[in-house]
Order: C-alpha cells, then sequence, then structure tokens
C-alpha cells in the first residue's frame, strides 16, 4: 500500500515531540518537515501532499504555496482567535491542546478521504464534459475522414500521449489510408480478437511484443492502450494510444474514459462508415448512368447532353466545334469470324486506343453498335479533319491484341463543324457528321471524309472577350 504523503509545519517544541511521535513507525503515512512555509523544498511543492499539519500561525503564508491540499491547524494559543484564523485561511479541520493520537488520526483521515471524494467527482466531471464535448464535436460531420481526426485530437487533448490513432477495421485502415499489417501490432491483432481492452504496461518485457520489440525499442515506448470500438458485438475500429513516459502507464479512470469516449463514438463512426458506403454507391450509379456498359467511354446519353451545352457555349463565344462519327469498316466479318465475343473485346480495345488520343476537354461516346462519336471543343474544320486522319492512321497501323495480332481494323470517319451555313443547332452538326460518314463509306471505307455542302463564309470580326475560330487543336 502506497504511504500518504505528509507535510508538516512546525517549530513549536511540544507540537514537534507530538506528531514525530504520532508518525513513528506509521506505515500509512511519511511525514516531511518543515520550519515555516518559506522553508518549503522544491521536492515537497513539486506534488501536493495528501494533507498538511501546520500551526496556526502559518497558515496564511502556507496558503499562497500550496494548493490544493487539506490543511489541518494546530491551535496551542488563543482557542477562539486561532480558530477563526484557520477557518479564514482555508483549513478544513483542526486540533486542540491536550494533543491526542486519536484525534489527529480521525481528522488526517477525513481530510485525505475527502480529498479523494472531491478528486474523484472532479474527474468524473471532467469525463463528463470530454464525452459531452466529443458528441457535439462528432455530430457535425458524416465524412469517415474528418470524424477519426476529430475522434483523434479530442482523445490527445484529454490524456497526453506520444500517438493516438483511430484504427479502422473495414477497409480503409486509417485517417492517412495506410494499410497496416497486424503481423507488425500484435496488440492490436490482439484486441481485436478479445475484443476487449488491452494494456501493456511495460512494453520490453511483455511476451506479446516479443517479435516487433526490435522495432519499437527505438521509439522508446513504454505502455500501449488498445480498445476496440464496438457496434452490436461488431468491431468497427480500435483506439489505439501509445506513450513512452518510463514513470507512468495507464491509470484505471484513463483507461475507463477512453473505453466511454469509445463507445460514445461508436455509432456516430457506424453511420459516417454507411454514408461513405451511400456515397460511393451514389457515385458508382451516376458513373454507370452516363456509361457504355461493353466500352467503359460515356454513352450517347450524356453525349447528347454534353454536345447541348458545348454547342451553346460555342454559339455564345463565337467559338469552334467539330463532330466525328466514326465506324469500324467491315465489323461484321469480325463477328462471323471470330465470334460476337471476340467483337466485343475488339470494341473495348479500340474505344481504349480511341481514348487516348484525345484530350480531356473532348467527349467520346458509343454511338451505337460499331459506330463512336466524338465531339471536339474549340476546334475549327482544318483541326477536326487532321485529328480525324491522325486516328484514322493509328487505328490502321497497330494490330488488335484481342485477335492476337492476326488482324487489324480501319475505320471511315464523318467530320463536321460549326460554323457552317446548314448548322444551326447541334442536332445538325451530330447529322452532318452522320451524312459525312456515309459519303465516306461509299468512297471505299478507312478515309476521312466531310460535310461537303457549300460553307458560309467566315464572319469579321469576333465578340469581345472570346478568342475566336482557331484551325488546329493545339
Amino acid at each position: 500500500m502506497e504511504r500518504k504523503d505528509i507535510v508538516v509545519l512546525a517549530k513549536d517544541n511540544s507540537v514537534l515531540r507530538f506528531l514525530q511521535g504520532f508518525f513513528e513507525g506509521r506505515k500509512t503515512y511519511k511525514a516531511r518537515y518543515a520550519e515555516d512555509p518559506r522553508s518549503l523544498t522544491k521536492t515537497m511543492l513539486e506534488k501536493s501532499p495528501s494533507a498538511v499539519i501546520a500551526e496556526g500561525a502559518m497558515l496564511r503564508e502556507l496558503a499562497r504555496r500550496i494548493d490544493g491540499a487539506p490543511t489541518i491547524a494546530v491551535i496551542r494559543g488563543n482557542a477562539k482567535e486561532d480558530i477563526e484564523n484557520a477557518i479564514s485561511c482555508g483549513a478544513k479541520s483542526y486540533i486542540l491542546r491536550p494533543y491526542l493520537d486519536i484525534d489527529l488520526e480521525y481528522k488526517l483521515a477525513s481530510a485525505i478521504v475527502d480529498r479523494n471524494t472531491v478528486e474523484k467527482m472532479e474527474s468524473e466531471r471532467k469525463e463528463l464534459e470530454a464525452i459531452v464535448d466529443l458528441t457535439q464535436l462528432i455530430a457535425a460531420t458524416l465524412d469517415p475522414k474528418d470524424l477519426l481526426y476529430r475522434i483523434v485530437a479530442k482523445v490527445a487533448d484529454i490524456i497526453p500521449v506520444t500517438r493516438c490513432s483511430l484504427i479502422r477495421a473495414d477497409k480503409r485502415p486509417d485517417i492517412t489510408n495506410i494499410k497496416l499489417s497486424l503481423s507488425k501490432y500484435p496488440e492490436i491483432d490482439e484486441a481485436l480478437k478479445s475484443r476487449k481492452p488491452l494494456i501493456i504496461n511495460d512494453v520490453p518485457r511483455n511476451p506479446l511484443m516479443s517479435k516487433v520489440r526490435k522495432f519499437v525499442a527505438p521509439l522508446g515506448i513504454r505502455s500501449i492502450l488498445v480498445i476496440p470500438v464496438l457496434l452490436r458485438d461488431k468491431v468497427i475500429g480500435t483506439l489505439f494510444l501509445r506513450t513512452s513516459r518510463v514513470d507512468h502507464t495507464f491509470t484505471p479512470n484513463e483507461i475507463r474514459l477512453l473505453n466511454a469516449l469509445a463507445n460514445a463514438s461508436a455509432n456516430v463512426l457506424h453511420n459516417a462508415l454507411l454514408f461513405e458506403q451511400m456515397e460511393d454507391e451514389k457515385a458508382r450509379l451516376e458513373k454507370l448512368a452516363i456509361t457504355d456498359y461493353l466500352t467503359g467511354i460515356y454513352n450517347v446519353r450524356y453525349f447528347h447532353h454534353r454536345i447541348i451545352e458545348e454547342f451553346s457555349r460555342c454559339q455564345r463565344y463565337r467559338l469552334p466545334i467539330s463532330c466525328l462519327m466514326i465506324d469500324i469498316d467491315f465489323f461484321k466479318r469480325i463477328n462471323d469470324e471470330f465470334g460476337h465475343r471476340t467483337g466485343d473485346e475488339v470494341l473495348k480495345e479500340f474505344a481504349r486506343r480511341l481514348k487516348k488520343r484525345i484530350r480531356k476537354s473532348d467527349v467520346l461516346a458509343r454511338y451505337g453498335g460499331e459506330e463512336f462519336i466524338l465531339l471536339l471543343t474549340q476546334t475549327a474544320r482544318d483541326g477536326a479533319i487532321a485529328e480525324a486522319e491522325r486516328i484514322r492512321q493509328c487505328i490502321e497501323k497497330k494490330r488488335l491484341k484481342t485477335l492476337q495480332n492476326k488482324g487489324g481494323l480501319t475505320v471511315s470517319i464523318g467530320v463536321a463543324s460549326w460554323p457552317h451555313r446548314n448548322v444551326t443547332t447541334y442536332d445538325d452538326l451530330i447529322s452532318c457528321a452522320d451524312n459525312a460518314l456515309f459519303i465516306a463509306k461509299n468512297r471505299g471505307r478507312n478515309r476521312v471524309a466531310t460535310y461537303e455542302k457549300k460553307e458560309q463564309p467566315a464572319r469579321k470580326g469576333r465578340r469581345k472577350g472570346s478568342s475566336g475560330p482557331r484551325a488546329g487543336r493545339g
């Protein structure tokens, strides 16, 4: 049992004899003596003693030097005057002549019990405040990364530790998205298996840490505490705390508080993870809604949405815009010779090649079957023709891995651009590109053709603030 530290301030011989006789041989107390408050050593003041016994005359000076320790006044002069002085100076109790061991024993034990009760109540008040603060703090977000950070920051603010981590046990291990190998963290692995708090008070000597001791030793880690975060018996994460304090391990109060914080976090963390899953699923569905199921590029529905926006913008600022309709030549032969599944793989490989050739600002979509459509923003007729020819040559020169390099493809491409006298809407632009594709196919395929109706002369000048049409793609 730890001996209670008692500071004694007395210089009267009779008082000293009584107190020395009282503490002599007692195993529950350890008395340290000083003649007056000014003679208190630094060692005495570093840690607040369990109690102070002092002559009445010293109480006023003593109150300015020791804070928090209960004081028992020794009354040796005018009883009424000294008692009033002791009470005004904050003494918790007093002893009168004749000094009796049983009286001091009772007063001393009562003072220590009262102090412990007050400290416990204060500790519980702070714990409740911490839980309330954390609950309010984490209720303000549904972002798992932000939530994990807030929990860790709050714990680190309450309890001084070298490191505090909240590790996710579902898919992304922690807030930095660094995956952890449990073989390197046996303490976390054990806590996840047992689903109970795990405390290691002496890391260098604990058998559980034997395999990782050489990695932990340079860090100076003394104590480790791992608390699983449970929700309906399911582990959704762990509070992982480490400290390198040599003279201090995790106290029962700290463990209880961290357990309470983990329990308070569990439901909110679970909801945040569910919200994240819903957002991921929403994003996945949104992507599916605009993506061609086979090739993975945009579908024609999304293409129409984008061409309406881009064509309107180009009309407003007098910027050029072009559309390419691309068709794979004799694609039916591939299906007939190699089968429809191989044909599907050819379409996928073809789409990947096209996607690598275009700018991020361009819009590529599967128009239907073996036809693809490409929108070239801010690209005039000459630039669109040049790009179409580059695409045609690229497809012609490279054989297909899907066909094990036994065969290649050629494409026919129709090009239409705006400004043009026959193009007044986005639908006209698509129709003209489709007509140009028909021309390319009629002329023998594997070629580029443009919409050949008489074009409207380019307007002189341009609207203020616009860049005007350009010939190339840049």
